[in-house]
């Protein structure tokens, strides 16, 4: 995999505006429809059970966020999970603070046993603990663990048998056989509420357009990275409103020659 060939499914995603059919949660639903418009991609939050089979299966890709849990959203995102895996549309999962409560880590097991994940992206912390290992979480984010994050990730991915994004200061993407490391992005992007979890609706956008999904979550980490590299660069000294803004202005305007010139991508040898 190259540079190039990134480049090109951004590209790809613009040209074919797939459509993502977001089960997220409450508190970042309008700065994940406003990022997901900026790349190129056509939102739509569905989240009533009575119709999120039916928009499951005509979305490029389905996102799965348990940021705000409800019984009942649990419940549409089990129905619109099993709908999008009889149809062929991939199912990206974040499972937002699995650690944090017995509820939200017995949540996420149930959505990981009975939907056929395609990429699951999320902390160290959040990862870990949706296989059963030990990292400390405060809240929704990431704690400080002693562990190495990219045997967590081949674990992860090798024991769910699904590409597994685990995303820090580098992001680590794997199946378990091949991994790569991504070192895009900026600390700001930590001091805006839902970026994380617009990143997961970004890789469900890539994913719609592009089979390979290490090849698509490579794009969608890299294209967010850069994209958060060029907003901090004009706009970081005036905070993370500002930034925030702007980060939503380089999404829509980030191109192939951004990454090209600015992405970072390394594979690692097994």
């Amino acid at each position: 995999m190259n540079i190039e060939m990134v480049a090109n499914t951004l590209e790809k995603l613009r040209n074919q505006n797939p459509l993502v059919h977001n089960i997220t949660n409450v508190v970042v639903t309008n700065f994940t429809a406003n990022g997901l418009l900026a790349l190129g991609a056509s939102p739509v939050m569905a989240y009533a059970k009575e119709e999120v089979a039916d928009m499951a299966k005509i979305a490029g890709a389905l996102v799965l966020n348990i940021g705000t849990l409800t019984e009942e959203n649990v419940e549409a995102m089990i129905i619109a999970g099993k709908s999008a895996n009889d149809h062929g549309v991939p199912v990206i999962f974040d499972p937002v603070g699995a650690g944090a409560t017995s509820y939200r880590t017995m949540t996420s097991k149930k959505i990981l046993n009975e939907v056929n994940i395609s990429v699951l992206r999320g902390n160290a912390a959040e990862i870990a603990n949706v296989i059963g290992d030990n990292w400390a979480i405060k809240g929704v984010d990431a704690g400080e663990g002693n562990g190495d994050i990219v045997s967590l990730a081949q674990k992860a991915a090798n024991q769910l048998n699904t590409v597994i994004v685990i995303t820090g200061k580098d992001d680590v993407v794997t199946d378990g056989k091949t991994t790569y490391i991504v070192q895009n992005g900026h600390p700001l992007l930590t001091k805006v509420t839902g970026a994380g979890c617009l990143l997961s609706s970004c890789l469900g956008a890539f994913s719609a357009v592009e089979k390979d999904l290490i090849l698509a979550s490579i794009a969608a980490l890299t294209s967010y990275g850069v994209a958060a590299e060029i907003a901090a660069s004009r706009k970081g000294e005036e905070g993370p409103g500002s930034f925030q803004i702007e980060f939503l202005n380089q999404l829509s305007s980030v191109t192939a020659e951004d990454l090209i010139q600015y992405g970072s991508i390394d594979k690692i040898n097994h």
